[in-house]
């Protein structure tokens, strides 16, 4: 196929008993990579959207700080699945996580110096360390038996939580912080996250050993180096070309897009209503739906399948939204509504994920994840750019309302997609 290069050969076959042990190492060290990664990306978006909104004297382009860091994911899926291609699982996550610190850091020294330019040029190389972060899903199901796939990718989803929950709660004292060292509060966490970060690239640099894509024997270090169009023309006819693809990459956009949009907001939201301080530990407990019941959903997914979970999902995630505008402004609907949000965000990765790894061939798997996050985090940067223009506008109301109606678009999809054949994956 045009665009995806054939892998070489593969290492001498390994016992089933050999590759539970590398699994159950692989997991370990993904765990470990993802508590620090997560606590950096979550405590980043806490408070990206009230440094935006700081420095732009308005929350109407607000949301343009999650937008650039979600845009750097999306750029940064491409190329990373390419040269992890050629080099390694290990090797491109750790340059990601690092691109990711940097980021971080610049975008600290343009809050601080008031340039939002530098601010957001920070913050689109942020994005770098959020898709490794990403990432590390697929690569939790590199070695994992097909039919716990869900299960393998729901592990490391789950131990984000430890690091996804630190990260808002640990928001305070970076703000501390940052008044320590004589800085504005609201630049500490990205500082912190900028640690963060370079903490997480040490950890799987040092730890994922061997790397799962030798151990499958699908590096190839002459296949083609990226080029951003023919890879996304290769990989979207594989995609297309599979019922059970299609909904796979549907459900994590249109997750992702629903989740960030309202997240986005919410913050500037509880602010406008005197409740700014309590908007971190709504995001706190957001992020406990997203991340915390993983186990459950992984092993849920895998034992009703996952077009079944998906449509569950998308029903949780319209009850999420549908939950944070019934009864006008009620902060305990906030933490309700986020709840469910991420919930329901939590079962569309975990399915989608596993369903799009299913259904295509393992020679073109890593190309088509790349494909697939870089779809995924763009329906994220356009949510997040557009929450702003749409609160302020037309209120937060119209907001989640609209991402109720991508959550019944899913549920819809996933139903009639189940009343259509499918062709086994070769």
């Amino acid at each position: 196929m045009t665009g995806i290069s054939n892998p070489v050969a593969a290492e001498a076959p390994r016992s089933r008993d050999e590759l539970e042990v590398l699994q159950r190492r692989t997991l370990m060290s993904l765990r470990l990579t993802q508590v620090p990664g997560q606590a950096a990306v979550a405590g980043m978006v806490a408070v990206v959207s009230l440094l935006a909104g700081d420095l732009l004297g308005s929350d109407r382009l607000a949301g343009m700080g999650s937008a650039s860091f979600t845009l750097g994911a999306a750029l940064t899926a491409i190329p990373l699945a390419a040269y992890m291609r050629r080099r390694g699982r290990r090797r491109g996550l750790a340059l990601a996580l690092l691109i990711g610190s940097g980021g971080s850091a610049v975008a600290a020294l343009g809050g601080e110096v008031r340039l939002f330019p530098v601010f957001v040029i920070g913050m689109i190389a942020f994005g770098a360390g959020q898709a490794a972060t990403l990432q590390q899903r697929y690569v939790a199901a590199d070695l994992a038996e097909p039919a716990r796939a869900g299960s393998a990718i729901a592990a490391i989803v789950w131990v984000g939580t430890l690091g996804a929950v630190f990260g808002p709660l640990l928001t305070p004292v970076a703000k501390a912080f940052g008044r320590s060292v004589g800085v504005d509060e609201l630049v500490g966490p990205f500082i912190v996250g900028s640690i963060l970060f370079a903490v997480s690239a040490a950890v799987v640099t040092i730890r994922l050993r061997p790397d799962p894509l030798e151990v499958l024997g699908t590096i190839d270090p002459h296949a083609e180096r990226v080029r951003p169009l023919r890879q996304v023309r290769a990989s979207s006819s594989v995609i297309a070309s599979s019922v059970n693809a299609r909904l796979g990459l549907v459900a994590m956009a249109i997750s992702q897009a629903a989740m960030v949009g309202v997240m986005t907001m919410t913050p500037p939201h509880m602010k406008d209503h005197d409740h700014g301080d309590l908007s971190a530990y709504v995001i706190a407990l957001h992020i406990v739906g997203m991340y915390a019941l993983a186990p459950l959903v992984g092993r849920f997914s895998d034992r009703v399948g996952q077009n079944q979970a998906i449509r569950y999902g998308a029903v949780i995630l319209g009850l999420g939204t549908i939950s944070t505008v019934m009864a006008g402004y009620v902060p305990v609907l906030m933490f309700v509504g986020l709840f469910f949000l991420g919930l329901g965000w939590n079962i569309g990765i975990i399915a989608g994920s596993a369903l799009l790894t299913r259904s295509v061939p393992a020679e073109t798997r890593v190309e088509v994840q790349g494909t697939a996050d870089l779809a995924m985090s763009l329906c994220g940067a356009t949510a997040a750019f557009g929450s702003g223009f749409v609160k302020e506008s037309f209120g937060f109301h119209l907001l989640a309302n609209g991402a109720a109606g991508l959550a019944a678009a899913l549920l819809i999809l996933a139903w009639y997609t189940n009343l259509r054949p499918v062709t086994p994956v070769r």
